[in-house]
């Protein structure tokens, strides 16, 4: 293959919003290498923000989480069926580069299985799984200058000559579910970016979320104050959480909605209709953050300078302690009203 035109594998392969930082790489890959072949490995979930991005020319499924949970026979068989093709498969591609913007041993593996033979990764003594870098054999050590992972991720090309940097989120826009939030606004009376606040209470972790009773002070004060209309968005085995929310901020009058049911396609339409977000360090917070909507950042546990909502648009807020509940309502306010104007 000419030296212009390499088939480049991107192994990232989760989770949501790792993978929309990672967006970047893939748009100023296109720009520096525009006849490349790009492939991009990801979990079944992560997938689907990927699907029509104009800089990729292949999404490549690796099931791992699905793989993992397999315990009957037929399963195990299965998993065993899907792995051997996966591997058959990036063998036949026959690839030029692999980057694995994970750092992991699974990452890792993957990235040895493109049997490429420049394949590059972080450094053993910075990445989260130092062993992750057996696989690799092109380091980077991102500089100091690289805070957000988002520059991290960037520095990966730097091996590969490419340095000037093209920061592009692209999100797919699914007609069927934006017309479906279209209707759902209509019907609830509330208008697109119209003082529409969406609050996300979910996140992976117990210690990254903020206590319902803060989202329903917020949620009562943003209506009483601010004139606000706010959605609360939620996802499985979060609908609980939701419905306290809106129910504690019913002394706002009617002011607090209960977000539809959303899969990720309705979600990005939610998010793209918004005029804020408020969120923990969670996917929801990072797809609102890459559409362009003003984003709040509650953060304790896990470092908003690395982790936060990128850009200049967003704010993000510091727990004192790392520890949540430490987070006032009052503290979170005025940077969602700043947003609102």
């Amino acid at each position: 293959m000419a030296a212009d035109a390499p088939r480049i594998a991107l192994v990232k392969l989760s989770s949501l919003g790792d993978v929309v930082h990672a967006l970047p790489v893939a748009a100023t890959l296109r720009a520096a290498r525009p006849h490349a072949r790009l492939t991009w490995i990801a979990e079944r979930r992560e997938a689907a923000i990927l699907r029509g991005h104009p800089a990729l020319d292949e999404i490549v499924v690796a099931d791992t989480r699905g793989w993992r949970r397999a315990r009957r026979p037929g399963a195990v068989r299965a998993a065993l069926g899907e792995l051997l093709a996966l591997r058959r498969r990036l063998a036949a591609a026959r690839f030029d580069v692999a980057v694995d913007l994970q750092g992991l041993i699974k990452s890792g593996a993957i990235t040895a299985a493109t049997r490429a033979p420049v394949r590059v990764g972080f450094h053993r003594g910075w990445g989260r799984e130092p062993l992750g870098a057996l696989f690799t054999n092109r380091h980077v050590t991102p500089p100091a200058s690289a805070r957000h992972v988002v520059e991290q991720y960037l520095a990966l090309l730097e091996p590969l000559g490419i340095t000037e940097r093209r920061i592009e989120f692209r999100l797919p826009a699914v007609a069927a579910a934006e017309g479906r939030i279209d209707e759902w606004l209509a019907t609830a009376g509330l208008k697109p970016q119209r003082r529409l606040v969406v609050l996300n209470p979910g996140a992976a972790r117990a210690d990254k979320r903020w206590p319902v009773a803060h989202f329903a002070t917020l949620a009562a004060r943003l209506g009483q104050d601010a004139g606000a209309h706010v959605v609360v968005a939620w996802g499985p085995g979060e609908e609980s959480a939701a419905r306290a929310i809106v129910e504690g901020a019913g002394a706002a009058g009617p002011r607090a909605w209960l977000a539809p049911p959303t899969d990720l396609d309705a979600l990005i339409a939610l998010l793209r209709r918004a005029s804020v977000m408020v969120a923990a360090d969670t996917g929801p917070l990072h797809l609102g953050a890459a559409l362009g909507t003003p984003c709040v950042g509650l953060y304790g546990p896990t470092a908003a300078a690395r982790n936060g909502p990128y850009g200049a648009r967003h704010a993000a807020l510091t727990a004192p302690a790392g520890a949540m509940a430490a987070l006032e309502p009052a503290t979170v306010l005025p940077a969602v009203l700043e947003r609102l104007g």
